[in-house]
């Protein structure tokens, strides 16, 4: 099978998708599918008749993820271009020559629907979900007013734009977000008045629209969905301060505990919220739903990750071993069900 996985672009998880990119990539290589590796923004201006059969190592100019986030200027220089338009030299045709395009992309333009919509407009098949739940779930604050129409518990919270006033106020400790950030980018906790004015200044960074949402005290899970199937719950613990992106993708930075340790009852629960909001956000082919549980056990939904990390300290993938299914199997089930969907 020809396949491209399109990774990098220009968002604040641009290392992140790099890394997840190269993992899907080798996976499917050993597999002995025709796979080639590219970055969405900057393309590929080689000769196109043979790419897919090119002896040629794709990650090899690929980086790994540092601790701090990309420089995205840097990365818009290197366009021959000026980079007038989002998808690099040949991104496209490329993609309508392979049979699927795995998307290892993650945040601003990889999973706001940008991407899936014009890929739906030019007939490629392609992995994750489709446009419109892309949109709806990278917004926190449209996801959460869906998640407490539908029933799905989560922590009560306000929206806030840049420049209004705020009409309400979420008691301290409290969380802000910015509303479309990933990885949590933009994403910080304010115990008095100093911190939380200093996390929406650096929230708005991000975004003209950021979430404060009341602070859960407790432990943290996820919980893949796959075809609307829950997976085994993981924990995460991060040794240091909160789940930020450090400890999301520095090796020995949390600790992750898959199946997580908790009563069948609480299991099924959270397994059953997660499927539920699966399909509030009306979600296909995989996703993530990231939860916490308080110190008397109430489950809170956070957020869904449309296009969950694919790294080697990622949470879908432990998820899926700890329910018998390899990585190299993940990426095949997750293209499988892609062309399933993409012929109904």
């Amino acid at each position: 099978m020809k396949i491209v996985v399109l990774a990098g672009g220009l968002s604040t998880e641009r290392d992140v998708s790099f890394c997840s990119g190269s993992m899907v990539y080798k996976a499917l290589k050993e597999k002995g599918h025709e796979v080639i590796l590219i970055d969405v923004y900057l393309g590929y201006e080689g000769e196109l008749g043979d790419i897919f059969t090119k002896k040629k190592d794709w990650t090899k100019e690929i980086g790994g993820i540092k601790e701090g986030t990309p420089d995205l200027e840097a990365v818009k220089k290197l366009r021959k271009d000026g980079g007038r338009s989002f998808f690099g030299p040949n991104v496209l045709t490329i993609c309508s020559m392979a049979d699927v395009t795995f998307l290892a992309l993650h945040g601003e333009n990889g999973e706001n629907g940008k991407v899936q919509a014009a890929l739906d407009l030019m007939g490629i098949c392609y992995t994750g979900t489709d446009y419109l739940s892309s949109a709806i779930c990278m917004d926190k604050g449209l996801t959460k007013e869906l998640f407490l129409l539908h029933g799905v518990p989560t922590p009560k919270g306000i929206q806030l734009k840049k420049g209004k006033k705020e009409e309400e106020r979420v008691p301290f400790p409290c969380v802000v977000k910015a509303c479309c950030g990933g990885s949590s980018v933009g994403v910080a906790m304010a115990a008095n008045e100093e911190e939380y004015v200093k996390a929406k200044e650096e929230a708005f960074r991000y975004d003209d629209h950021v979430v404060i949402e009341q602070y859960i005290k407790g432990r943290e899970f996820s919980v893949g969905v796959l075809e609307g199937k829950a997976l085994p719950v993981i924990e995460i613990q991060p040794k240091e301060g909160f789940y930020d992106y450090k400890n999301k993708y520095q090796a020995g930075s949390a600790i992750e505990t898959c199946p997580a340790l908790l009563s069948e009852e609480k299991t099924l629960e959270m397994q059953k919220y997660a499927e539920k909001a699966f399909r509030v956000l009306r979600l296909r082919n995989y996703a993530r739903l990231d939860f916490m549980m308080d110190e008397k056990e109430n489950l809170y939904c956070l957020e869904a990750n449309t296009l969950p990390g694919m790294t080697p300290t990622s949470l879908l993938p432990q998820e899926a071993v700890a329910a018998g299914i390899t990585f190299t199997a993940l990426c095949e089930k997750i293209i499988d069900s892609a062309l399933k969907e993409n012929i109904e």
